[in-house]
Protein backbone atom coordinates (compact mmCIF):
# COMPACT_ATOMS: atom_id res chain seq x y z
CA UNK A 1 0.00 0.00 0.00
CA UNK A 2 1.32 3.61 -0.70
CA UNK A 3 -0.81 5.74 0.96
CA UNK A 4 1.11 9.50 1.42
CA UNK A 5 -1.17 10.44 4.30
CA UNK A 6 -2.53 14.20 2.39
CA UNK A 7 -5.75 14.80 3.54
CA UNK A 8 -8.41 14.71 0.64
CA UNK A 9 -9.61 17.36 -1.49
CA UNK A 10 -12.22 16.90 -3.98
CA UNK A 11 -13.20 19.74 -6.53
CA UNK A 12 -14.61 21.06 -9.88
CA UNK A 13 -12.97 21.58 -13.08
CA UNK A 14 -15.26 24.22 -14.95
CA UNK A 15 -14.87 24.50 -18.73
CA UNK A 16 -15.36 28.79 -19.00
CA UNK A 17 -17.49 28.82 -22.22
CA UNK A 18 -17.48 32.58 -24.12
CA UNK A 19 -20.79 31.61 -25.38
CA UNK A 20 -22.40 31.86 -21.60
CA UNK A 21 -19.74 33.87 -19.66
CA UNK A 22 -21.73 33.89 -16.51
CA UNK A 23 -21.67 29.88 -16.11
CA UNK A 24 -18.51 29.52 -14.95
CA UNK A 25 -19.03 31.71 -11.78
CA UNK A 26 -21.98 30.39 -11.51
CA UNK A 27 -20.63 26.78 -11.22
CA UNK A 28 -17.52 27.83 -8.46
CA UNK A 29 -20.22 29.30 -6.68
CA UNK A 30 -22.46 25.65 -6.75
CA UNK A 31 -19.13 24.18 -6.05
CA UNK A 32 -18.62 26.27 -2.94
CA UNK A 33 -21.98 25.37 -2.07
CA UNK A 34 -20.95 22.32 -2.07
CA UNK A 35 -18.69 21.54 0.39
CA UNK A 36 -16.25 21.25 -2.61
CA UNK A 37 -12.26 22.49 -1.47
CA UNK A 38 -11.62 23.45 -5.47
CA UNK A 39 -12.96 24.44 -8.49
CA UNK A 40 -10.38 24.99 -11.43
CA UNK A 41 -10.04 26.21 -15.04
CA UNK A 42 -8.06 25.17 -18.34
CA UNK A 43 -6.36 27.13 -19.93
CA UNK A 44 -6.06 27.37 -23.70
CA UNK A 45 -5.65 30.84 -25.06
CA UNK A 46 -5.39 29.82 -28.73
CA UNK A 47 -9.59 28.81 -28.12
CA UNK A 48 -11.33 31.29 -28.88
CA UNK A 49 -14.40 29.50 -27.52
CA UNK A 50 -13.46 29.68 -23.82
CA UNK A 51 -12.79 32.91 -21.69
CA UNK A 52 -9.05 33.57 -20.82
CA UNK A 53 -8.35 31.27 -17.81
CA UNK A 54 -7.08 33.82 -15.57
CA UNK A 55 -10.20 36.30 -16.04
CA UNK A 56 -12.37 33.87 -15.25
CA UNK A 57 -10.33 32.82 -11.79
CA UNK A 58 -10.47 36.30 -10.75
CA UNK A 59 -13.76 36.82 -11.26
CA UNK A 60 -14.32 33.44 -9.47
CA UNK A 61 -12.07 34.34 -6.63
CA UNK A 62 -14.61 37.36 -6.53
CA UNK A 63 -17.65 35.79 -6.36
CA UNK A 64 -16.74 33.19 -4.15
CA UNK A 65 -15.40 33.52 -0.38
CA UNK A 66 -13.41 29.53 0.27
CA UNK A 67 -12.65 27.77 -2.49
CA UNK A 68 -9.47 27.80 -3.91
CA UNK A 69 -8.94 28.39 -7.60
CA UNK A 70 -6.35 26.87 -9.94
CA UNK A 71 -5.83 26.73 -13.57
CA UNK A 72 -5.77 23.39 -15.04
CA UNK A 73 -3.10 23.61 -16.08
CA UNK A 74 -1.49 27.11 -17.05
CA UNK A 75 0.00 27.05 -20.61
CA UNK A 76 3.62 27.68 -20.02
CA UNK A 77 4.51 28.36 -23.56
CA UNK A 78 1.84 30.90 -23.77
CA UNK A 79 2.67 32.29 -19.93
CA UNK A 80 5.90 33.74 -19.52
CA UNK A 81 6.59 32.25 -16.00
CA UNK A 82 7.87 35.78 -14.49
CA UNK A 83 4.25 37.52 -15.29
CA UNK A 84 2.34 33.94 -14.44
CA UNK A 85 4.41 34.64 -10.90
CA UNK A 86 2.79 38.20 -10.15
CA UNK A 87 -0.62 37.33 -11.54
CA UNK A 88 -0.91 34.15 -9.27
CA UNK A 89 0.60 36.16 -6.62
CA UNK A 90 -1.08 38.94 -7.06
CA UNK A 91 -5.13 36.96 -7.15
CA UNK A 92 -3.69 34.91 -4.27
CA UNK A 93 -3.54 38.36 -2.14
CA UNK A 94 -6.40 39.95 -3.48
CA UNK A 95 -8.51 36.22 -2.75
CA UNK A 96 -7.28 36.01 0.77
CA UNK A 97 -4.55 32.69 -0.04
CA UNK A 98 -6.45 31.06 -2.40
CA UNK A 99 -5.03 30.62 -5.55
CA UNK A 100 -3.04 27.16 -6.08
CA UNK A 101 -1.07 26.91 -9.58
CA UNK A 102 -1.53 23.95 -11.74
CA UNK A 103 1.26 24.33 -14.70
CA UNK A 104 1.75 22.41 -17.67
CA UNK A 105 5.03 22.72 -20.13
CA UNK A 106 2.42 23.10 -23.26
CA UNK A 107 0.75 20.79 -25.61
CA UNK A 108 -1.23 21.63 -28.84
CA UNK A 109 2.23 22.90 -30.85
CA UNK A 110 0.97 24.04 -33.60
CA UNK A 111 -2.47 26.32 -32.05
CA UNK A 112 1.02 27.59 -30.15
CA UNK A 113 2.85 28.84 -32.61
CA UNK A 114 0.08 29.91 -34.45
CA UNK A 115 -0.31 32.24 -31.35
CA UNK A 116 3.38 33.55 -31.46
CA UNK A 117 4.92 30.92 -28.85
CA UNK A 118 7.56 28.49 -29.26
CA UNK A 119 7.40 24.78 -30.60
CA UNK A 120 9.23 23.04 -28.20
CA UNK A 121 10.78 19.36 -28.24
CA UNK A 122 10.34 17.26 -25.39
CA UNK A 123 13.70 18.06 -23.98
CA UNK A 124 13.09 21.39 -24.49
CA UNK A 125 9.69 21.57 -22.75
CA UNK A 126 11.45 19.54 -19.91
CA UNK A 127 13.97 21.84 -19.36
CA UNK A 128 11.89 25.25 -19.90
CA UNK A 129 9.55 23.66 -17.16
CA UNK A 130 12.59 23.16 -14.65
CA UNK A 131 13.28 26.94 -14.90
CA UNK A 132 9.70 28.14 -15.00
CA UNK A 133 9.11 26.40 -11.24
CA UNK A 134 12.47 28.49 -10.24
CA UNK A 135 11.56 31.79 -11.89
CA UNK A 136 8.09 31.20 -10.03
CA UNK A 137 9.68 30.36 -6.37
CA UNK A 138 12.01 33.19 -6.67
CA UNK A 139 9.94 36.18 -7.21
CA UNK A 140 7.17 35.00 -4.88
CA UNK A 141 10.06 34.63 -2.39
CA UNK A 142 10.10 38.11 -1.79
CA UNK A 143 13.85 38.46 -1.94
CA UNK A 144 15.62 40.79 -4.85
CA UNK A 145 16.96 41.75 -7.05
CA UNK A 146 17.19 38.02 -8.39
CA UNK A 147 19.65 36.68 -11.00
CA UNK A 148 18.96 33.35 -12.70
CA UNK A 149 20.54 32.17 -15.68
CA UNK A 150 18.09 30.17 -18.36
CA UNK A 151 18.20 28.91 -21.59
CA UNK A 152 14.35 29.86 -21.95
CA UNK A 153 14.11 31.80 -18.66
CA UNK A 154 16.24 34.27 -16.74
CA UNK A 155 15.70 36.83 -14.31
CA UNK A 156 18.69 39.70 -14.90
CA UNK A 157 18.26 41.82 -11.85
CA UNK A 158 14.38 41.44 -11.73
CA UNK A 159 12.28 43.11 -8.26
CA UNK A 160 10.69 40.02 -6.50
CA UNK A 161 7.57 40.09 -5.21
CA UNK A 162 4.81 40.60 -4.88
CA UNK A 163 4.99 37.38 -2.14
CA UNK A 164 1.91 35.70 -2.17
CA UNK A 165 -0.76 35.57 0.53
CA UNK A 166 0.56 31.93 1.24
CA UNK A 167 2.79 29.66 -0.13
CA UNK A 168 0.99 28.81 -3.81
CA UNK A 169 1.42 24.87 -4.27
CA UNK A 170 2.97 24.23 -8.23
CA UNK A 171 1.12 20.90 -9.09
CA UNK A 172 2.84 19.64 -12.76
CA UNK A 173 0.13 18.25 -15.43
CA UNK A 174 2.93 15.41 -16.15
CA UNK A 175 2.65 12.39 -18.48
CA UNK A 176 6.22 11.56 -19.62
CA UNK A 177 8.46 9.58 -17.30
CA UNK A 178 11.32 13.05 -17.55
CA UNK A 179 8.62 15.23 -16.74
CA UNK A 180 7.11 13.13 -14.18
CA UNK A 181 10.81 12.42 -12.15
CA UNK A 182 11.17 16.58 -12.43
CA UNK A 183 7.52 16.86 -10.71
CA UNK A 184 9.29 14.73 -7.87
CA UNK A 185 12.21 16.72 -7.63
CA UNK A 186 10.77 20.21 -8.08
CA UNK A 187 7.02 20.18 -7.95
CA UNK A 188 4.15 20.05 -4.62
CA UNK A 189 2.21 18.26 -6.71
CA UNK A 190 1.48 15.92 -9.80
CA UNK A 191 -1.74 16.89 -11.44
CA UNK A 192 -2.76 13.87 -14.42
CA UNK A 193 -5.63 13.68 -16.10
CA UNK A 194 -7.70 10.11 -16.86
CA UNK A 195 -7.78 10.21 -20.70
CA UNK A 196 -3.60 10.79 -20.61
CA UNK A 197 -2.98 8.49 -17.48
CA UNK A 198 -5.84 5.84 -16.69
CA UNK A 199 -5.86 4.50 -13.78
CA UNK A 200 -3.77 1.40 -14.32
CA UNK A 201 -1.46 3.89 -15.47
CA UNK A 202 -1.16 5.71 -12.12
CA UNK A 203 1.16 3.26 -10.19
CA UNK A 204 3.86 3.63 -12.27
CA UNK A 205 3.21 7.19 -12.57
CA UNK A 206 3.68 7.80 -8.74
CA UNK A 207 6.74 5.50 -8.65
CA UNK A 208 8.60 7.50 -11.05
CA UNK A 209 7.75 10.93 -9.10
CA UNK A 210 8.88 9.53 -5.99
CA UNK A 211 12.52 8.48 -7.74
CA UNK A 212 12.18 12.29 -8.80
CA UNK A 213 11.71 13.19 -5.06
CA UNK A 214 14.42 11.11 -3.84
CA UNK A 215 16.83 11.50 -5.90
CA UNK A 216 16.55 15.68 -4.67
CA UNK A 217 16.36 14.37 -1.12
CA UNK A 218 12.62 14.71 -0.42
CA UNK A 219 10.69 12.73 0.93
CA UNK A 220 7.32 11.63 -1.70
CA UNK A 221 5.19 12.51 1.28
CA UNK A 222 6.26 16.34 -0.38
CA UNK A 223 4.02 15.62 -3.89
CA UNK A 224 0.68 15.76 -3.32
CA UNK A 225 -1.10 13.85 -6.02
CA UNK A 226 -4.43 15.03 -7.59
CA UNK A 227 -6.24 13.80 -10.72
CA UNK A 228 -8.39 14.75 -13.11
CA UNK A 229 -11.39 12.40 -12.95
CA UNK A 230 -13.54 11.54 -16.30
CA UNK A 231 -16.28 9.53 -15.65
CA UNK A 232 -19.30 8.91 -17.70
CA UNK A 233 -17.06 7.45 -20.47
CA UNK A 234 -16.51 4.26 -21.73
CA UNK A 235 -12.56 4.86 -21.12
CA UNK A 236 -13.56 7.07 -17.80
CA UNK A 237 -12.99 7.03 -14.31
CA UNK A 238 -14.57 6.85 -11.88
CA UNK A 239 -17.12 3.81 -13.46
CA UNK A 240 -21.18 3.67 -12.72
CA UNK A 241 -22.79 6.17 -11.19
CA UNK A 242 -22.01 8.79 -7.63
CA UNK A 243 -23.09 6.16 -5.41
CA UNK A 244 -20.34 3.95 -6.88
CA UNK A 245 -17.92 6.17 -6.89
CA UNK A 246 -16.21 6.17 -2.95
CA UNK A 247 -14.84 2.91 -3.42
CA UNK A 248 -13.01 3.44 -6.07
CA UNK A 249 -11.70 6.52 -5.35
CA UNK A 250 -10.54 5.48 -1.94
CA UNK A 251 -8.92 2.56 -3.14
CA UNK A 252 -6.66 4.80 -5.32
CA UNK A 253 -5.56 6.93 -2.24
CA UNK A 254 -4.85 3.63 0.03
CA UNK A 255 -3.47 2.05 -2.65
CA UNK A 256 -1.62 4.21 -5.27
CA UNK A 257 -1.35 7.81 -2.32
CA UNK A 258 -4.19 9.53 -4.71
CA UNK A 259 -5.41 12.77 -2.73
CA UNK A 260 -7.38 14.86 -4.45
CA UNK A 261 -10.02 14.45 -7.17
CA UNK A 262 -11.45 16.96 -9.75
CA UNK A 263 -14.95 16.33 -11.38
CA UNK A 264 -15.61 18.15 -14.97
CA UNK A 265 -18.87 19.12 -14.77
CA UNK A 266 -20.94 22.32 -14.90
CA UNK A 267 -24.17 20.41 -13.28
CA UNK A 268 -25.06 22.52 -10.12
CA UNK A 269 -27.21 18.75 -8.71
CA UNK A 270 -23.69 16.58 -9.64
CA UNK A 271 -21.21 19.49 -8.37
CA UNK A 272 -23.46 19.11 -4.51
CA UNK A 273 -23.45 15.31 -4.59
CA UNK A 274 -19.70 15.43 -5.16
CA UNK A 275 -19.48 17.56 -2.26
CA UNK A 276 -22.23 16.30 0.39
CA UNK A 277 -22.00 13.18 -0.85
CA UNK A 278 -19.26 11.36 -2.28
CA UNK A 279 -16.72 13.04 -0.41
CA UNK A 280 -17.28 12.66 2.92
CA UNK A 281 -18.48 9.12 1.90
CA UNK A 282 -14.84 8.87 0.86
CA UNK A 283 -12.96 10.39 2.99
CA UNK A 284 -15.04 7.87 5.80
CA UNK A 285 -13.36 4.76 3.92
CA UNK A 286 -9.85 6.44 3.81
CA UNK A 287 -9.92 7.37 7.31
CA UNK A 288 -11.45 3.55 8.16
CA UNK A 289 -8.57 2.18 5.86
CA UNK A 290 -5.82 4.35 7.50
CA UNK A 291 -6.73 2.93 10.90
CA UNK A 292 -6.99 -0.77 9.88
CA UNK A 293 -3.06 0.28 8.58
CA UNK A 294 -1.76 1.54 12.02
CA UNK A 295 -2.98 -0.67 13.85
CA UNK A 296 -1.26 -3.75 12.18
CA UNK A 297 1.45 -2.10 11.97
CA UNK A 298 1.63 -1.66 15.90
CA UNK A 299 0.80 -5.26 16.30
CA UNK A 300 3.56 -5.83 13.97
CA UNK A 301 6.93 -7.38 15.55
CA UNK A 302 9.38 -5.02 16.28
Amino acid sequence: MTDYGHDLLFGAIVVPSSAQPQDAVASARSAERAGLDLVSVPDHPYRPEFLEAWTVLATMAAGTSRIRVLPNVANLALRPPAALARAAASLDLLSGGRVELGLGAGAYWDDIAAEGGPRRTPGEALAATREAVGVLRALWSGAGPVHRRGQHYGLYGAAAGPAPAHDISVWIGAVGPRMLRLTGEVADGWLPSVPHVPPVRLAAGQRLVDEGAEAAGRPPSAVRRLYNLSPGREDGFPRGGPRDWPEQLAALTVEVGTSAYLLPTHQPDLLRTFGEEVAPATRALVAAAREVSTDRAGHEPG
